[in-house]
């Protein structure tokens, strides 16, 4: 159990909020009375309970997102403390021993804010569609046993596998610049997501769907579309805008070996296009 005798009765949070996708954002403080073991997720549970500042003044719960609480569903991302990471394994004893200072949540500044900290994160799957990340079958019906996988290959790809999209990755990357649409008054829903696609085509994909190329490509019947994925990421918006910054790899809460997949993803588009130049 945590050492508490040297703990504040009450902790103080800022929470920059957003009231719609084109309000102005501001800052809101809140205190929390400092219980053991509480994580952010915890923490936004108290101020949804008391919806008061530290003025006094009655406000409405904070919007923020999650699911699993347990580091599985990757929803809950947010900007802690100047840093992107889980919301429910971010515990409040280690944030206040990292910086003795209030503890700070913004939402995700890569991704369009609809309230407070939730955010719209769908040019993060439009990547995933882009790179084919899944494997295509024929049917869904019995089809018997599949091939047979190496330990070695089982080794290499489960890391890969754990990825929960959770945009950590995204949010970290210098090259991957935040696009935000405005939908029109008279536009509709599917004109302005129609929109957003053909406006994503051109942008970085991003670690995360470098990564899952890398390990659908390794897949023994996902390798049937490899060398298409590989295209995509020879396309505008792929591996060649990667910088090599080496930051999505710094802050994945998984530990997922980014930076690896896209070495890989980098030797595997050259002789690609080599193939494709001579063939």
């Amino acid at each position: 159990m945590a050492d508490t005798s040297s703990k504040p009765d009450h902790f103080e949070v800022r929470v920059l909020r957003q009231d719609g996708p084109q309000a102005s954002s501001y800052w809101e403080r809140h205190r929390v009375r400092y219980e053991p073991d509480m994580n952010v997720i915890s923490v936004l549970q108290r101020i949804a309970s008391q919806s008061q500042t530290v003025d006094g003044k009655e406000v409405s719960p904070v919007a923020w997102e999650c699911n699993c609480l347990e580091e599985v569903c990757g929803a809950c991302t947010m900007v802690v403390n100047g840093r992107v990471r889980q919301a429910c394994t971010a515990l409040v004893d280690r944030l206040m021993a990292e910086q003795e200072s209030d503890i700070e949540l913004q939402p995700m500044s890569k991704f369009p804010v609809q309230r407070d900290l939730v955010v719209e994160r769908r040019r993060m799957f439009r990547g995933l569609e882009k790179s084919k990340a899944w494997v295509t079958v024929d049917t869904y019906g019995p089809m018997g046993a599949g091939p047979r996988i190496s330990q070695t290959e089982q080794e290499n790809n489960y890391p890969l596998s754990q990825c929960m999209s959770c945009g950590c990755c995204l949010e970290a990357c210098p090259q991957y610049t935040k696009v935000e649409l405005v939908q029109g008054d008279s536009e509709s829903d599917d004109a302005f997501a129609e929109r957003q696609d053909s406006t994503f085509d051109g942008e970085f994909v991003g670690a995360h769907a470098i990564s899952q190329v890398m390990l659908f490509n390794g897949h023994p019947i996902a390798k049937n579309d490899a060398n298409e994925r590989l295209d995509s990421l020879m396309a505008p918006g792929g591996i060649q805008v990667c910088g090599n910054a080496q930051n999505c790899v710094a802050v994945c809460p998984k530990e997922i070996p980014l930076t690896t997949s896209i070495a890989r993803a980098g030797r595997a588009t050259t002789v690609r296009a080599i193939t494709k130049f001579f063939g």
